[in-house]
């Protein structure tokens, strides 16, 4: 009996997608040709996987036996593979995924160590949302992703790296309002002033959500916004608060004139940030020599905005003069 590694993952895509097209896609091989790998691999079993109908296929029960059999040994393939691939650490291709909350404040100064370290490791960054980033995991297609907590998937194992605290940014006139008559500053204070959040799927936006008490519908919450760039911009412009993350907050406020800082009373609001892998991956030498990198670099980050948002303090960039409408807008 000869079977191969390349007939059974042409059989789980198969399976996975029940249609020879759309299967011939995944594999990047014609459809004939992948016809007739399935062909020769019912011969060299002598059983049928797969009924074939008009449109799309649907396994037999011998097909879900073999496909339960197949998915253990290309899981084991691909494990033996990753061992020998991170035998002496980081080394060679490492594909990483990264949430768009916390990628470009980051980015660059991890890239820029990894390259001190091994001007030869070639990295490949997906930048996207959590569950997108989780799927790719569990696929194969990415090593590892930087996200918050809480993950929520099995089958990870997660490294915490740092806590990235949250800071309320306003205009100078709403944290001034905001702060009349209040003993201390806390999430639930905002129960009352419009609070705008990115658009779903971020998972900033549910911990803002969690964080502050406040529900979907709430009238005063407008999700839209896609960055954190773009959250920032309107709310320097007097259209609301959001909640900022440390690790933004240097970079943000040179990007936004006129958006000010103010840290919550303690205990403050934060997010735990963490790298996730396999559980299945055996060797841990380049997932911990990677962490330390992030590690290193998001300290420097939360260093910096703890630095200079003491307490309540705000940092920020002188505004041009603006005209009546701009203050109405920022206390309406």
């Amino acid at each position: 009996m000869n079977i191969t590694l390349r007939q059974l993952s042409y059989f789980k895509a198969l399976a996975e997608q029940r249609n020879f097209g759309r299967a011939a896609e995944v594999v990047n091989i014609s459809q004939p040709a992948l016809s007739v790998q399935i062909k020769e691999l019912e011969t060299t079993l002598g059983q049928k996987l797969v009924e074939r109908r008009a449109r799309d296929v649907v396994l037999t029960p011998f097909g879900r036996l073999i496909l339960a059999h197949a998915q253990r040994v290309l899981d084991e393939m691909q494990a033996l593979s990753e061992a020998a691939r991170w035998q002496g650490g980081l080394a060679g291709r490492l594909s990483l995924g990264i949430i768009p909350t916390i990628a470009p404040y980051i980015l660059p100064g991890v890239l820029e160590a990894l390259r001190s370290r091994d001007i030869s490791l070639d990295v490949q960054v997906r930048e996207a949302k959590t569950d997108q980033l989780i799927a790719d995991i569990q696929s194969g297609q990415l090593d590892a992703a930087i996200l918050a907590r809480p993950v929520g998937a099995e089958g990870l194992r997660e490294r915490l790296l740092f806590e990235d605290r949250f800071l309320l940014a306003g205009t100078a006139v709403r944290l001034a309002v905001l702060g009349q008559g209040a003993e201390a500053l806390r999430p639930t204070s905002l129960a009352h002033s419009p609070l705008l959040l990115l658009e779903e799927g971020h998972c900033l936006t549910d911990q803002a959500l969690e964080v502050c008490g406040r529900g979907r519908g709430h009238a005063q919450i407008d999700m839209g916004a896609s960055s954190l760039g773009t959250l920032s911009r309107l709310v320097a412009a007097g259209f609301g608060l959001t909640l900022m993350p440390e690790i933004a907050a240097a970079t943000e406020v040179r990007a936004a004139p006129g958006i000010h800082l103010r840290r919550f009373d303690p205990p403050e609001p934060a997010r735990q940030i963490v790298l996730v892998r396999r559980q299945s991956t055996q060797d841990e030498v380049w997932f911990e020599k990677l962490a330390e990198v992030l590690e290193t670099v998001g300290a420097a980050l939360i260093a910096l905005a703890r630095a200079e948002v003491p307490e309540t303090t705000a940092i920020t960039r002188p505004a041009p003069q603006r005209a009546q409408a701009d203050i109405y807008r920022d206390t309406h």
